[in-house]
């Protein structure tokens, strides 16, 4: 590991892996597998916390679970980039939508999005997204799977 990343020596960068192996490691246990004291491991938390690298804690839900079994991806074409300040209002207040990203390349917005099933879906791009003024077109890729789900390892 490199040190002094960005304010982070090797121990932050230490915390850090063990946490994104798995989040709900007790501190005293962290502590213990880097041979610091439990306050030490509380010190650097709040240390990162404060410098935004952690962000919070997030409850991670498995969807099908709830009825949701349809998970796609969807590019949007907007008519002209001044739209996108009143586009992402409007996405904004729509649930489906998980994930947003303003980007370069051939959409000007790529987006995840959760629905129950398929009938669902045709309703979410017909009646909201499509409906939404400065939105040209959308193209939808439906996953199939998702063999993989991770944080970037240091």
């Amino acid at each position: 590991m490199n040190l002094n990343i960005n304010g982070l020596d090797e121990l932050d960068l230490q915390i850090l892996d063990i946490l994104i192996k798995d989040s709900r490691t007790p501190f005293l246990e962290i502590a213990r597998k880097c041979h610091v004291s439990g306050g030490t491991i509380h010190v650097r938390m709040k240390k990162m916390e404060d410098m935004g690298i952690i962000k919070g804690t997030k409850l991670m839900i498995d969807n099908s679970k709830l009825g949701y079994d349809v998970t796609c991806f969807m590019g949007i074409y907007l008519d002209k980039a001044a739209s996108y300040p009143n586009v992402l209002e409007s996405l904004n207040n729509i649930k489906e939508i998980v994930e947003l990203h303003y980007t370069t390349g051939e959409y000007s917005i790529f987006m995840k999005v959760i629905c129950k099933n398929i009938s669902d879906l045709q309703d979410l791009l017909l009646n909201k997204i499509q409906a939404i003024e400065g939105i040209q077109r959308t193209d939808t890729l439906i996953s199939l799977s998702q063999p993989i789900d991770r944080n970037i390892e240091l």
